[in-house]
C-alpha cells in the first residue's frame, strides 16, 4: 500500500511568481493561479498541506470575459441584516474594484475549509502594472492561451 508522502515543513521551498492579466479569460487565469497556490505544480503536492507558492497578479483590471458576462454576471454580497442584498453587475464591479473579480474566482476554486483560507492569503492582487513585492523576486508565470479561441 501507498503512503502520503508528508514533506516536513521547513523543506518546502515557496517561489513567487508575477502574472500579468491583460487580455487574459478570467476563468482560464484563475485555475491556473489556483493550481499553483495549492502546490499542485509541484511533485512534493500533498492535498491536506500548503505545498504551494505566492502568486502576484497585476493589471486585473484588464482581463476578459467572454459572451455577455459583462453585464449579465451578477456579484452579490450581503450585510447579514435584512434585505441586506447588494447585486452588482461584472461591468461596475470591474470599474469600481477589479480586483476582486480574480480573488472572487481564484477564491471559489480553493478548497472551502482552513486550507482555502490559509492558501488565498498567498494570493495578491493589483489593478494596475505595479506592485511593492519586488523584493521576494517573483518569476514571470506563463498562462497558456488557447489559439483561436471564442470572444
Amino acid at each position: 500500500m501507498n503512503k502520503t508522502y508528508l514533506p516536513p515543513q521547513d523543506t518546502i521551498d515557496r517561489k513567487w511568481y508575477v502574472v500579468d492579466a491583460t487580455d487574459q479569460r478570467l476563468g482560464r487565469l484563475a485555475s491556473e493561479i489556483a493550481m499553483v497556490l495549492r502546490g499542485k505544480n509541484k511533485p512534493t503536492y500533498t492535498p491536506s498541506l500548503d505545498t504551494g507558492d505566492f502568486v502576484i497578479v497585476v493589471n486585473a483590471e484588464k482581463v476578459n470575459v467572454t459572451g455577455k458576462k459583462q453585464t449579465q454576471k451578477l456579484y452579490r454580497h450581503h450585510s447579514g441584516r435584512p434585505g441586506g442584498m447588494k447585486t452588482e453587475t461584472y461591468a461596475k464591479l470591474q470599474a469600481r474594484l477589479p480586483e476582486r473579480i480574480v480573488e472572487h474566482a481564484v477564491k471559489g476554486m480553493l478548497p472551502k475549509n482552513t486550507l482555502g483560507r490559509q492558501l488565498f492569503t498567498k494570493l495578491k492582487v493589483y489593478a494596475g502594472p505595479n506592485h511593492p513585492h519586488q523584493a521576494q523576486k517573483p518569476e514571470p508565470l506563463e498562462i497558456k492561451t488557447i489559439p483561436g479561441g471564442q470572444d
